[in-house]
């Protein structure tokens, strides 16, 4: 049998442990994937939470149909999307980049090319970054990306082949910008 249908079994049958396991198993990705679509980490945080409070308030009537992760990210990307309506405008965590800005010198280039990519994938549409960051950074196959969106496979392959080609060009864009910005300074 499913490790999950059996985690859920003894979860309805109100056992402690099952609960821990089952989210001991599923925190880590969906803290990570809410933190990709929340420019906030404590609301990131709070989704995650969220996201667990509702699975297990529909846990007396849930069916166990397949993979239960595909479940829990459905209620995370919903709580991301009801999130970013409420804000208009996401606001560039400047605590968060002056900590990263802080660490040493061998971690600089590191760090730069890290929020070079955030920067480029906070400029996708979120269709595509969905796609994007559910595929390189969750790891998800194609199939569920399709499930876990809700849309057909043809429509997710079709996303991540733009969100590629997106994301390449907005890199190349960055990186001249950033060439251009040096060859000004010297």
């Amino acid at each position: 049998m499913d490790a999950d249908f059996l985690l859920i079994r003894k979860m309805k049958l109100g056992d402690d442990g099952a609960f821990d396991s089952f989210v001991h198993k599923y925190y880590g990705g969906i803290l990570t994937y809410c933190n990709y679509h929340c420019p906030d980490p404590k609301y990131a945080e709070d989704i995650t939470q969220e996201t667990f409070v509702r699975f297990f308030t529909k846990l007396p009537v849930y069916h166990y149909r397949g993979k239960t992760q595909n479940y829990l990210y459905t209620i995370a990307g919903n709580l991301c999307k009801d999130y970013l309506r409420k804000i208009k405008e996401t606001p560039v965590e400047e605590t968060r980049l002056h900590e990263k800005l802080e660490t040493t010198e061998d971690q600089t280039e590191d760090v730069l090319n890290k929020l070079t990519v955030e920067r480029a994938l906070k400029r996708l549409p979120r269709e595509l970054n969905e796609v994007i960051t559910l595929y390189y950074f969750e790891e998800f196959k194609l199939a569920e990306i399709a499930h876990i969106l809700q849309i057909g496979l043809p429509l997710a392959k079709y996303r991540l082949r733009r969100a590629k080609t997106q994301l390449k060009n907005l890199l190349q864009k960055e990186g001249e910008y950033e060439s251009e910005k040096t060859t000004r300074a010297l």
